[in-house]
């Protein structure tokens, strides 16, 4: 079986590349293979990663583009040049128009530190969903793994993993446990049933086969 090609979108450390490099080593991707990483900046520590696992890395920095229009149509012409089939953002805080979600149709994947719909949408990200669960007094919080749609977190749900809130707990040790019990987990899972063809959007709404 061929293999499909991910390209994994970054702008930071990079900790959920990691995650997937992991799984791909463990062979928990399927037939998926970590082909392009892309970076929105320079000197990320994503890039040290990637170059560690001998990964193609490419920098796009937005401020080198006019507009959003102009990046986001540079960075669909790398993918397609790359022959990605599957698109990851991982932690990529640039913001991207319609031509990249229209040339990747249900074929990029989010990971949300947050059960969407709760703590979702704009301004919710980092740190920021964590210290809004926490503020709300919730018992439960988690990740959820969605495609990509040009509405911000408003996408088809794949899976969500839900954790447990401590009450000591402080936004930096909610984001770590939930990191570690829920977006390594369900990020890689989501990409191999994707890669496995296991994953059909009908209605605005995931369904997975065989699982």
């Amino acid at each position: 079986m061929l293999s499909s090609k991910i390209a994994v979108l970054v702008s930071g450390g990079g900790t959920n590349l990691q995650a997937l490099i992991d799984a791909e080593k463990r062979g928990e991707l399927g037939n998926g293979k970590i082909s392009l990483v892309i970076a929105s900046k320079p000197g990320v520590y994503a890039l040290e990663r990637a170059k560690n696992n001998s990964i193609k890395s490419i920098v796009l920095s937005r401020k080198e583009y006019d507009s959003i229009a102009d990046y986001s149509k540079a960075l669909a012409d790398t993918m397609e040049a790359e022959g990605i089939d599957l698109v990851v953002l991982a932690g990529f805080l640039t913001i991207i128009d319609e031509q990249v979600y229209e040339r990747f149709p249900n074929k990029i994947l989010n990971v949300h530190p947050a059960l969407i719909p709760s703590f979702c949408g704009k301004g919710f990200y980092g740190l920021r969903v964590h210290e809004a669960a926490l503020e709300k007094g919730v018992k439960l919080s988690g990740a959820t793994v969605h495609i990509v749609t040009p509405e911000c977190d408003a996408g088809p749900i794949v899976l969500q993993k839900a954790v447990e809130v401590k009450e000591d707990d402080t936004p930096e040790t909610l984001q770590r446990r939930i990191m570690e019990e829920a977006e390594w987990k369900i990020l890689p899972k989501a990409v191999r049933l994707f890669c496995e063809g296991k994953i059909t959007v009908e209605n605005n709404k995931v369904l997975i086969k065989g699982e």
